[in-house]
């Protein structure tokens, strides 16, 4: 009986991996039979398009680049922030100081994403020379960053608590951030951040061993080291 059950269920996977291979064979099948129908000019037609959206996204990076897109620059006056608000569809702005040390963190994860978001304005703006523009934008923690679209403020990561509240959080895990306020392209998943998922992959790679390293106490990983403004 065993024998014959087993029999059976071999013959219902079969007829089942039977079946599915049959519809791929229809699915190609169909996508062939479409692309016999193109003549030439479908073709010709669809290489002008192609250039045409080519032509159409030089010409966007070109104007990105024109408004200093790509690289990470420094706004050198108050005033200056609301051309640049004006000029560009997606600005994220560090407000920083010279003198706390959490804003030179963001330096170097905002430097690689500039070059990598061409479509987005990252720059900074020296917090203690735009007294106006804090109070205005009631900017009370540094660092905080401005994000702005379509020349409206859309959204603000004030010190590090999004970003995992600590010192250690990674490019990747900003961008996701930057991302839930849809002022960059982002591919990821927007529901995990990236150094969560990290963490939960590293203690699935370590169950039952033990963990070498200098450890860290988090009683320091809070906003303390955020200055209030």
């Amino acid at each position: 009986m065993a024998a014959g059950q087993q029999m059976d269920m071999g013959a219902v996977l079969g007829q089942q991996l039977l079946n599915v291979a049959n519809a791929m064979e229809e699915q190609v099948d169909s996508e062939i039979q479409k692309l016999e129908k193109f003549d030439e000019d479908d073709l010709e037609a669809i290489k002008r398009r192609r250039i045409e959206s080519m032509k159409k996204m030089q010409k966007q990076k070109e104007e990105w680049m024109k408004h200093g897109h790509g690289e990470y620059s420094e706004i050198p006056e108050e005033k200056e922030f609301f051309n640049v608000t004006k000029n560009s569809t997606n600005v994220v702005c560090h407000f920083y100081r010279d003198e706390t040390f959490r804003c030179k963190i963001l330096d170097k994860h905002l430097k690689i994403l500039a070059k990598k978001h061409m479509e987005t304005k990252i720059c900074k703006i020296n917090a203690e020379k735009c007294p106006f523009l804090c109070d205005r934008l009631k900017i009370r923690v540094i660092p905080t960053l401005i994000i702005v679209k379509d020349s409206k403020t859309r959204d603000y990561v004030v010190g590090f608590t999004d970003l995992g509240n600590t010192d250690e959080f990674s490019t990747e895990m900003l961008e996701w951030r930057l991302a839930q306020s849809e002022v960059i392209n982002y591919s990821g998943d927007l529901m995990t951040p990236p150094d969560e998922a990290a963490k939960k992959s590293a203690k699935t790679n370590f169950v039952g061993k033990k963990m070498k390293g200098r450890g860290k106490r988090n009683d320091d990983d809070d906003d303390s080291d955020d200055n209030d403004w």
